[in-house]
């Protein structure tokens, strides 16, 4: 089981790969891309995942939005930036807080778009904060589930709507008789994936009235593939690194084989990539 303080080192830990790889510093998105016939770039993919959850939560100007578990800002930057909402943004790290804070100040927007370091499943904000509780690939870091659900229910006004993509697994996921999924949670810092179903029940019993997903995994192939080239390419300078340095990281020795167990895991059908929308 990962702490809260196990998840923020392994982002504080391996933002410099998500630089090198995935272009963190030009596109402030940690998030696989959405990839349809709109998106012709890996960014424009990346967007693409924002802009299906922005739509799929119908978020206005008149909107008050929380991205819980905000990375550095990219998504809450899009949101302000396409709507014109107000968006506050909580992670555990406090280096990503820091990060996404300057590049709000940078881009002048400082006033609309913040960010804080908290625990998206016991915040400090009093009940019917937000219009919009918005999760892209972070719920898959609470150990129970049902905490960020419950959560996310109090700080929604009536009406509000709860949006999120993340990694669920199948049937066949359940089983991994090759524990891919393991070795993939233990490179992420993931306490643990569940089924869509065992979601979507949780979000039904804690009070929301309509509960919908849509299946991206088509979608995202893509991106699962540049991750295994990311992999690949890794293997020489991730080892070589950690025989010059051997006190690196717990997380930045093994990252690189994330994109390899993903991989291997979603040829299997051991996952897919759902976006569920809830409404209170």
């Amino acid at each position: 089981m990962f702490s809260n303080n196990d998840i923020a080192e392994y982002y504080d830990t391996t933002q410099n790969h998500y630089e090198k790889w995935w272009d963190l510093k030009k596109h402030h998105s940690l998030h696989y891309g959405i990839w349809d016939e709109k998106a012709r770039s890996f960014g424009e993919a990346l967007e693409n995942t924002n802009l299906q959850l922005l739509q799929a939560a119908g978020i206005t100007a008149s909107d008050v939005v929380l991205d819980a578990g905000c990375g550095v800002g990219g998504a809450a930057l899009f949101v302000n930036r396409t709507a014109g909402a107000r968006v506050t943004g909580i992670s555990l790290s406090d280096k990503q807080v820091e990060q996404a804070n300057a590049i709000a100040a940078e881009k002048g927007v400082s006033e609309k778009v913040q960010f804080k370091t908290m625990d998206f499943t016991s915040t400090s904000f009093p009940d019917e904060s937000f219009d919009v509780v918005w999760a892209c690939e972070s719920v898959c870091h609470a150990s129970e589930k049902a905490d960020f659900i419950r959560e996310s229910y109090r700080l929604l006004r009536k009406g509000g709507r709860l949006v999120l993509f993340d990694f669920f697994l199948t049937e066949r996921g359940v089983e991994d008789r090759n524990r891919w999924i393991d070795k993939w949670k233990r490179t992420w810092a993931v306490p643990d994936f569940v089924t869509k179903e065992y979601f979507m029940d949780k979000v039904r019993e804690s009070g929301f009235s309509t509960v919908e997903n849509r299946d991206y995994t088509p979608n995202i192939r893509k991106s699962a593939r540049r991750m295994l080239y990311g992999s690949m390419l890794g293997v020489i300078f991730s080892e070589g690194y950690a025989l010059l340095h051997p006190n690196v990281s717990r997380f930045a020795r093994d990252h690189y084989k994330c994109g390899y167990y993903q991989y291997r895991a979603l040829r299997q059908d051991l996952w897919r990539y759902q976006l569920i929308k809830a409404v209170k």
